[in-house]
């Protein structure tokens, strides 16, 4: 669920998700939930697709490369940073349940699944259920994050939420274009700059630039300012702090 390309092939074993249970079941639920997540953040990852593409990234990310100046995080090989805000710890021992995680020192950090707060440069033993990865993100961080999607054109990202890391400034460029084609090295795109201001509790909204045909020219942004039990795991926030009509301008909206 969090490698570059989400896509299993290279036997004829059958795998599909129903292949391992219905309904109900522990092995099949599990197996849903992380594809739903994995459709849900499609708005971060296609982004950091394009980053790849523009700007020479590297999407998964071993932690030396984001925190250099931590010399704790040179010897950690059971973590990595999925783009610039998600901490990925897989879980690798049968039958854990929990499982240690060294949260780098440059950053602070937060629960992806519950919202709460940690600080950077210590361990901490954090839940591990069958059903999904301990996953944090860094203070700073702005997440775009789509609908749940049975494949990956669908419908339109809208609403498109947006979640908000508080505890220091961020930025974040938002990537789209036709989905299935390559008019994209043509530029026929757009990008949306959206940075967060932590003092002021500030976020902007940058003009849009570029455009391209299916492109929405309205849309509909939930912010969503992360805090305990507030814009966490993989449902849809039903109460966002601001609601924003977003028609391609710069607009500011403050917390």
């Amino acid at each position: 669920a969090f490698c570059p390309l989400f896509r299993v092939h290279g036997t004829n074993t059958p795998r599909e998700v129903w292949r391992f249970g219905e309904p109900g079941t522990w092995a099949y639920d599990a197996l849903v939930k992380t594809d739903q997540l994995r459709y849900r953040l499609l708005p971060y990852i296609y982004s950091l697709a394009w980053k790849v593409t523009d700007d020479n990234y590297t999407m998964m990310r071993g932690l030396d490369f984001d925190f250099q100046n931590d010399p704790k995080v040179r010897d950690i090989w059971d973590e990595f940073m999925f783009g610039p805000s998600i901490l990925v710890n897989p879980v690798t021992e049968p039958g854990d349940l929990s499982r240690r995680i060294y949260l780098p020192a440059e950053a602070n950090w937060t629960d992806f699944w519950s919202g709460k707060q940690y600080r950077g440069g210590q361990t901490i033993q954090i839940p591990a259920p069958i059903d999904h990865i301990p996953l944090l993100a860094k203070q700073g961080s702005i997440v775009p994050m789509g609908p749940v999607l049975q494949f990956a054109s669908e419908k339109p990202e809208d609403p498109l939420e947006l979640r908000i890391y508080p505890g220091a400034d961020g930025h974040f460029k938002l990537y789209e274009d036709e989905n299935d084609n390559y008019d994209y090295e043509k530029g026929i795109y757009s990008t949306i700059d959206f940075y967060w201001d932590n003092s002021s509790q500030t976020l902007t909204i940058g003009n849009r630039k570029g455009s391209f045909p299916g492109m929405l020219k309205k849309r509909t942004i939930r912010v969503v300012v992360v805090k305990r039990n507030h814009g966490t795991g993989l449902a849809v926030t039903k109460n966002p702090d601001k609601t924003i009509m977003y028609d391609g301008s710069k607009t500011s909206v403050s917390f």
